[in-house]
């Protein structure tokens, strides 16, 4: 199976994620983890499963992310399971820091789901509902246990369909 993980990222935990979901889900299958800058849409198509991370930034994905899959064209992904995963801060710990921010998040969300909602209106097909992982801070760390919780997702995304 040809797996392809697509990322961005701004202090390198949603890259580590990545290359943690790689290493989790090589083995029988091909496994390529790019940088979003080195994806094209003509390899995003050719996968037989497509994960996309970016770490949230203004509830949204990164604007490269989002432009990758723009690019990809309406039914481009039909066969292709998919999954979208982003980094985010945990918001307990935003009651503290901003009173209005715990409420936008609850409006406007994370980087995943809208992710998620543009693979499948370009065809794909969902493997598992979007993920969010946790850091401790804007910069991180990853908090504790987060890597451990990334190999089990990435392997229900690739054993989903197989």
């Amino acid at each position: 199976m040809n797996v392809l993980i697509v990322y961005d990222s701004i202090f390198g935990n949603t890259e580590r994620l990545a290359r943690v979901m790689g290493e989790a889900c090589g083995g029988r299958n091909q496994v390529q983890v790019l940088h979003v800058s080195e994806a094209t849409p003509d390899q995003v198509v050719g996968a037989d499963v497509l994960i996309v991370g970016s770490p949230t930034r203004g509830f949204r994905p990164t604007p490269a992310v989002k432009l990758l899959l723009k690019r990809i064209p309406h039914g481009g992904l039909k066969g292709v399971r998919t999954a979208a995963f982003d980094t985010r801060f945990p918001l307990e710990k935003m009651k503290s820091a901003f009173f209005l921010l715990p409420f936008l998040v609850r409006v406007f969300g994370y980087a995943a789901g809208p992710m998620a909602e543009i693979l499948e209106k370009r065809g794909g097909e969902v493997a598992v509902p979007p993920e969010g992982f946790f850091v401790e801070g804007v910069e991180g760390p990853l908090v504790e246990g987060e890597i451990e919780r990334a190999e089990a997702w990435v392997q229900a995304v690739v054993g989903a369909g197989g």
